[in-house]
Parts: C-alpha cells; sequence; structure tokens
C-alpha cells in the first residue's frame, strides 16, 4: 500500500520444513493478513527456496503476468549506491592500488565507462556549532560489471557494480552508502532538514500488545520525538522540530512534519521516504511520507 505496488506475488517459503497441515494454516493466515491490502487477490506460491520447488512456477508467473516496466534512457544518470568496498588486497603494491567500487542499482539514464561523475552528499564534517558541510566527490567511470561480466555502459534494472578513480579509503565498509552517483551538476540538492507530508499506519506490524491479537496503536508524532528514516537506500536518524495539521477542501486530513537529519542526504522533492519509530528497544516500521521541501547545504 505504501509503495502503491499493483502487481504483487506472496511466496509461503520453507514449506519443505512443516508437515502438509502447518503449511494450510499458514496459507489461511497469510489469507487474513493481507485482507483489505492491495495484495489481497495476489497469488500465493509455497516454495522450497533451498530445493527449488515450485521457483519455475514464480518464473511463468512473472514472465507470463507482470509486465516490464517503463526505462528512462534519456534522462542524465542516477545510481542508488547500496553497497562500497576497497578491492585492493592488504599489503598491494601503490603503483597496483584500485578505485573504490559502488555497488548499486541505476534508477534512470545510461552510465557508461570513461563518464564523468558526482557523489552526493560526498564528504560530511561537522564545524564547532556541530553544523553539517558537504563536499561532493568527483571521479571518472573506470570500469562496470554485473555479476562476472564486464559492461562498456548500464541502463535501469538490475544491479551494477561500478569501479571508480576515488580513494577506496572513502568507499571501504558500505561508507558510500545512501549516497547518489550521477553526472557533474546533475544531481539534486542536499538537504539537512525535510519537511514531509506523512501518513501513520492504524496498527504496528509484528507487535501485539498484552491480551489482544491486533497490533498496538500508533500514537501520532510529538515535537522533539526522535525518528529513523529511509530516503532511498539511507538511514538517518531525525528529530521532528515542527508539526502542522490542515483540512483541505475534501475534509481529509494533510499531516505535515519537519524533520531535523543527523546525515545530510541527496534527494529530490515527490519522494517517498519510511518512517520507523523506537519500541521496545526495536526500530519498528510506524507510516511513511513524500518529502514536500527542506532546508537545503550550500556547497
Amino acid at each position: 500500500d505504501v509503495m502503491d505496488l499493483k502487481h504483487i506475488i506472496i511466496l509461503q517459503n520453507k514449506i519443505d520444513l512443516i508437515k502438509e497441515q502447518q503449511a494450510i494454516e499458514q496459507h489461511r493466515d497469510i489469507v487474513d493478513f493481507v485482507k483489505g491490502t492491495m495484495a489481497e487477490n495476489a497469488p500465493i506460491i509455497p516454495i522450497s527456496a533451498q530445493l527449488k520447488y515450485n521457483i519455475e512456477v514464480i518464473s511463468e508467473y512473472v514472465v507470463k503476468k507482470i509486465p516490464i516496466p517503463l526505462r528512462d534512457f534519456t534522462s542524465e544518470p542516477r545510481l542508488i549506491v547500496i553497497r562500497s568496498f576497497d578491492v585492493n588486497k592488504p599489503g598491494s603494491e601503490v603503483d597496483s592500488l584500485k578505485g573504490g567500487v559502488a555497488g548499486g542499482s541505476l534508477l534512470k539514464g545510461v552510465l557508461k565507462v570513461g563518464q564523468e561523475i558526482e557523489v552526493r552528499p560526498g564528504i560530511t564534517t561537522k564545524d564547532a556549532e556541530g553544523n553539517l558541510h558537504c563536499v561532493p566527490i568527483r571521479s571518472r567511470v573506470l570500469t562496470m560489471f554485473a555479476e562476472n561480466n564486464d559492461l562498456q555502459y548500464a541502463v535501469p534494472g538490475g544491479l551494477i557494480g561500478v569501479g571508480t578513480k576515488i580513494d577506496p579509503t572513502l568507499c571501504i565498509g558500505d561508507r558510500l552508502v545512501g549516497h547518489v552517483i550521477g553526472s557533474e551538476g546533475s544531481l539534486p540538492p542536499i538537504y539537512t532538514l525535510i519537511e514531509i507530508q506523512y501518513h501513520l499506519m492504524r496498527r504496528l506490524l509484528g507487535v501485539r500488545t498484552e491480551g489482544k491479537s491486533k497490533g498496538a496503536k500508533v500514537d501520532n508524532l510529538s515535537k522533539n520525538e526522535v525518528l529513523l528514516v529511509n530516503i532511498g537506500s539511507l538511514s538517518a536518524g531525525g528529530r521532528v522540530s515542527a508539526i502542522r495539521e490542515t483540512k483541505n477542501k475534501h475534509g481529509a486530513v494533510d499531516k505535515r512534519a519537519k524533520v531535523i537529519l543527523t546525515s545530510a542526504v541527496c534527494t529530490d522533492v515527490g519522494e517517498k521516504i519510511a518512517i520507523s519509530r523506537k519500541i521496545n528497544k526495536h526500530w519498528r516500521l510506524i507510516g511513511w511520507g513524500t518529502i514536500k521541501g527542506g532546508q537545503k547545504m550550500a556547497i
């Protein structure tokens, strides 16, 4: 519902570990769980990923029932980083050192070997007053690969690894996760404060109150509350600085909040975000939102 997905498949995994009656009961539980959601009429396919049971059924459904999404090849390339690492082995000679590698998914455009790129937010520092400052990283694409295939260019869809000239110490241990790669000057602004239009779930998922089968009710956001927000591949802490509720001409309540982020984020207005709250020492999803604006950082 949050992502407004139209084509959904529900996979009931590990059926090789349970008896037939247990599988039937689990099937009933799944049907009850998705009732009233966009997944209500989605097919439920029992599988065993380990033993490859019904994997061919999934493949057939994907090929025949799910249309190929439209790809944008004309816009400037934009890649979200979900992994980054240093491929150099300890003790490597200086002359043989390679630049850092970023792995992720290309959202739009075409990325080519030899292309000049920019990484945002880039190198982030704090001054004496605790204010964030960002310096975007500029580099060049040296190599690209998908699994074991060398690429000269990449298009949207699937995961790719991008070899760059970036200092490997900036990429080691997933340090670039949450960053965005694109052509120089084409990336969106960097924000340290975002204004969001948000929607909260009616009840928590995976958390039950004592004596009740349904999840606990989700309370509204409060000022100065600390949240976890997921924007693209970035997970960042945030503090709610202001909350506003208004009614539109149709009578619907428009809920908005301003969130001060602990990390700078490169994103666009209109981007969807996930909102989590700490409950019983665990971060739990409580809602979602759309970025409507914010405080841009000067670069």
